[in-house]
């Protein structure tokens, strides 16, 4: 990140010295080799010394730099990097005391005087506490010079204030040095296209009424007035008939961003709204809203959408906020904007996905500060509820706390059982667009869930299971994927810290492999619990007779597997048979409902998936299975329908020759 920015702008500097590094010639002019410096300090991790730069004036050119800490690179792939300890709030805060640097702790931050500023005159107890350290993460944010980096960066900018005798550190070395070409020409790029998108727009007021009120009808915002649409700076777009939503910079002011919001009348009759921001959202995150926050307030609201940001500022005066991703995600980086309130009212929608959200971001953000609205019938989200009439300042006056988690009252439980009742659909996951199959069995793909999946070696278990994460992945639900089988990049030592984290712990375990095993699984239930994600295990089944099917004592280990299981998949597959029905995919077990049921699974080698293409308007056949059913008997059967459609005459047929004519015939065998 900077931290590299900053090396290439010393290296810059050492030209007006007197001292040129020469690079090779199969390095690109910005890459500087270094060493890595032993710690001693078993808090400052890569303590080292002070800088140090060799230069041969009379003698000869140095080929290379030697810098006094880690390897800067640009691709990352090529180099392997060391893996690092897991980082501790103590651990900050023992480092930043053995620098004499005060703090003082802050609901997900440690507040501390900005070393990228020139500090006040001594006595004057102006010391500006605007750098924020991530409790969590170590990652750090300077509100007044937009500096941010690593807790890695943080401790080499400290180091070299201290080794230089300096009391700051200037930001313009960090930020002053530009990216590389590509880098530089894409940021230029997406300004360009920001600037030119702002600029295109139309403030409300430039609009006629007619189009006002008929924009205002598209995007179901007929309750919020001009006033509040010109106070949050929004725009209309009318090459794309978008809204436009700023994100202005929390220091100056500047436009740094923009999301558009466009409309779709879909043929049903359904209104299908699209999001598109510039830049890019993962090179860059704002909170909508920001310019119009004061010093002195102390309460939020967070919303998922710049409507409901925009509609609870009206309706009740407090200061609201959207989140750039909506429920999908809460970047650390937006938590030091987010410092100065006392109470923070998570209101991010209607749904049972919104409320699950703003319980996790929750933890984040504190949960002893933090107040959430369920989501229901009286309480929808806040621009429905602006749009119905319902008083949104009593809504949020009635918010819950969220503390403390181990604590439920009666009537939040009463609370979570009917909100459950009432939407079935949503409580039951996001639902597989590519398996409608186990859909019907599993109901949907929850959170907080562990999945065992086995099956026969060579089945199939990791294309299927890839196929299910790409199918998630495709509707916005974050997915993480990892195989120890699959070797897609050559980092060894990070396969060694993956593994070395998850066998920490049982130094004092037996050596029995089952044990050992049982200790993972118990991990990742208590990881898919505390953490609200799903997680799904691939487990090798015991050698079995290829004749008889796999069950769910055939899961390799103890018992404990399928025990923590709230969901065992099964592969089923023949290998002694070569005919279309040799592979099935078996649900054993499902604590959500207790469904459990099989169902014919097929790979398909033009698309290289299990899901078959969807053709015109034919739909998947459902198979209804009984538990005194075996799946021979289930193959037999569907052998027997296709005997019998064999028999029946075709409607259409194709002869191959070297012609390759094509002709049809009607029922009775006739020529058309």
């Amino acid at each position: 990140m900077w931290r590299s920015r900053f090396l290439r702008g010393a290296g810059c500097l050492l030209q007006g010295t007197g001292c040129i590094p020469c690079k090779p010639s199969h390095l690109p002019p910005w890459r500087y080799l270094s060493f890595y410096q032993p710690c001693l300090n078993p808090v400052l991790q890569r303590c080292f010394r002070a800088p140090t730069w060799y230069c041969f004036e009379n003698h000869f050119r140095p080929a290379v730099a030697l810098y006094f800490f880690r390897t800067l690179r640009k691709d990352a792939k090529s180099i392997i990097d060391f893996p690092a300890q897991h980082l501790t709030v103590t651990d900050i805060k023992q480092y930043l005391r053995s620098k004499d640097i005060h703090f003082h702790d802050g609901y997900s931050c440690l507040h501390a005087p900005s070393i990228f500023m020139q500090p006040g005159p001594e006595g004057s107890g102006k010391e500006n506490y605007s750098l924020f350290i991530d409790k969590t993460t170590g990652q750090f944010l300077c509100k007044e010079t937009l500096v941010e980096g690593s807790w890695e960066d943080l401790q080499d900018c400290i180091e070299v204030m201290l080794n230089e005798s300096q009391t700051s550190i200037s930001p313009d070395v960090l930020l002053g040095f530009p990216e590389s070409m590509e880098e530089q020409e894409e940021r230029e790029m997406e300004m360009k296209e920001v600037q030119r998108i702002w600029s295109s727009s139309m403030p409300f007021s430039d609009l006629l009424d007619e189009e006002v009120q008929l924009i205002k009808t598209m995007f179901q915002i007929g309750k919020l007035t001009n006033a509040t649409l010109k106070k949050f700076g929004v725009r209309f777009f009318k090459p794309t008939k978008c809204l436009v939503f700023p994100w202005f910079s929390g220091r100056d002011s500047c436009l740094r961003g923009v999301k558009l919001l466009s409309a779709a009348m879909k043929a049903d009759g359904r209104v299908v709204y699209t999001e598109a921001t510039v830049p890019k959202i993962s090179s860059y995150h704002n909170l909508f809203g920001l310019p119009l926050i004061g010093r002195k307030d102390s309460e939020v609201v967070l919303t998922g959408r710049e409507v409901d940001s925009m509609a609870v500022n009206q309706a009740t005066g407090l200061p609201s906020f959207a989140l750039p991703r909506g429920v999908s995600c809460l970047p650390p980086i937006l938590l030091p904007y987010l410092e100065q309130f006392k109470k923070v009212t998570l209101w991010l929608g209607g749904d049972m996905r919104s409320w699950e959200a703003s319980k996790i971001f929750s933890r984040k953000l504190g949960l002893k500060r933090c107040s959430l609205i369920r989501p229901g019938d009286i309480q929808p989200c806040p621009s429905e509820a602006l749009a119905q009439g319902r008083n949104l300042a009593r809504i949020v006056k009635a918010s819950i706390p969220a503390a403390h988690k181990s604590i439920v009252s009666f009537k939040q439980l009463r609370e979570d059982v009917y909100g459950e009742l009432v939407n079935v659909e949503q409580v039951a996951g996001i639902q597989w667009s590519r398996f409608p199959e186990l859909n019907r069995i599993l109901k949907g793909h929850r959170k907080g869930e562990l999945t065992v999946f086995t099956g026969p070696t060579g089945s199939g278990k990791t294309t299927f299971i890839s196929e299910c994460a790409l199918d998630l992945c495709m509707q916005g639900v974050n997915t993480l994927w990892g195989s120890f089988e699959i070797n897609n990049v050559p980092n060894t030592l990070t396969v060694l810290d993956t593994m070395q984290h998850f066998m920490m712990g049982q130094e004092n375990l037996s050596v029995d492999k089952f044990a050992v095993q049982d200790h993972i699984i118990g991990a990742f239930r208590k990881f898919a619990t505390n953490s609200c994600c799903h997680v799904t295990l691939i487990i090798h089944p015991r050698k079995e007779e290829d004749d008889k099917e796999l069950q769910t004592a055939s899961i390799f280990g103890t018992a404990k597997a399928s025990q923590e299981a709230d969901n065992v998949l099964i592969l089923q597959e023949k290998k002694l048979v070569t005919c279309p029905g040799r592979r099935s995919l078996q649900v054993s077990k499902n604590r959500f409902d207790g469904d459990v049921g099989i169902f014919p699974l097929e790979f398909n080698k033009t698309s290289l998936t299990f899901s078959a293409p969807v053709k015109g308007k034919q739909k998947l056949r459902k198979v209804k299975v009984d538990k005194n059913i075996s799946t021979e008997e289930i193959e037999e059967t569907e052998l027997k329908e296709k005997r019998e459609k064999a028999l029946k005459p075709a409607k259409a047929k194709t002869v191959k020759g070297s012609a390759a004519l094509k002709y049809t015939t009607d029922g009775e065998g006739n020529n058309q």
